[in-house]
């Protein structure tokens, strides 16, 4: 059994070392201010993290895929994001993908040993039909799980981009990737439970990967999410609200107009300020990949 004591992330937190005893206010301050270090520590590294967005948005254009391979929290953090992509920016599902060990129920249920075999990341890159044109981000907070550095070594013997995020100073995966994104958030409140510094980290940086990404394809116009799908009436709503911030049309126009657009935000935005038909508007944001903004320099 490998020895982790040297780990940061292992390592005992002597500002929290009497946390048992103090009162619940106490309890709370202390872990709100360790966990007030955690952005400074994401900052750090954003020349890594700029980085392995142009590797994601280059595997984008050639009709690659992104995926997340991770274990335990790190697993959970990678499908939530992946998940969270369709929705808020229109993308197919397939674009955006979290492999975590252990499958589908280790997302509700600790299954702490699927992480333990090399073998295992591997067979899993294999059976997501993982090719050269992806881009495979490997999250392991505490840098040894064998899951994923598996994953990543399979990924790279088949020509994949390959990023490796760990919040150890100390760890690198077993075979040499493209990026390293290492956020060092430091000892935990608990010692070892990387689910509070680490995994917030984590998510920071899955937030901004998949977020600039989306952006630099021409998912996003200002700051408002123009591709979002209209699946629910929350959505809807912000839907109706986008188009009016934009066009300035009023609640009821901007429906009718959304209607005419068959639900499609960017589609709207574009019939409206060129006074055009779908069939037109579509054919521009197809001409211009998508981005509302170079369709509207025209004007």
């Amino acid at each position: 059994m490998k020895d982790r004591s040297s780990l940061i992330t292992e390592q005992r937190n002597p500002n929290t070392s009497e946390i048992d005893c103090k009162s619940t206010s106490e309890i709370v301050d202390i872990i709100n201010t360790e966990d007030s270090n955690i952005t400074n520590a994401v900052h750090k590294e954003r020349q890594n993290i700029s980085k392995a967005v142009d590797l994601i948005v280059a595997s984008f254009k050639q009709g690659g895929r992104l995926f997340y391979v991770g274990a335990g929290t790190s697993g959970r953090l990678g499908v939530l994001d992946a998940s969270e992509c369709p929705p808020t920016f229109g993308t197919d599902p397939d674009l955006v993908r979290g492999i975590i060990a252990g499958g589908t129920e280790a997302l509700t249920r600790s299954i702490e040993g699927a992480e333990d075999r090399n073998e295992d990341g591997e067979q899993a890159v294999k059976d997501n039909g993982i090719t050269a044109k992806d881009t495979v981000v490997g999250i392991a907070t505490g840098g040894t799980t064998p899951f994923v550095h598996g994953a990543l070594v399979q990924a790279k013997r088949i020509g994949a981009t390959t990023i490796f995020l760990c919040c150890n100073p100390d760890t690198d995966p077993a075979e040499e990737v493209d990026v390293i994104i290492r956020p060092i958030t430091g000892p935990e409140v608990i010692t070892g439970s990387t689910r509070m510094k680490a995994g917030t980290a984590t998510k920071l940086v899955l937030n901004t990967l998949t977020t600039a990404s989306m952006i630099k394809t021409g998912k996003v116009y200002e700051n408002l999410m123009v591709d979002l799908q209209v699946k629910n009436e929350k959505l809807k709503d912000r839907a109706e609200r986008i188009i009016m911030t934009i066009t300035e049309l009023d609640r009821d126009t901007a429906c009718k107009l959304l209607t005419k657009a068959k639900g499609n935000v960017k589609t709207a935005i574009v019939m409206h300020k060129m006074q055009i038909d779908y069939e037109d508007a579509k054919k521009k944001l197809d001409k211009c990949e998508g981005f509302v903004r170079k369709v509207l320099s025209d004007l």
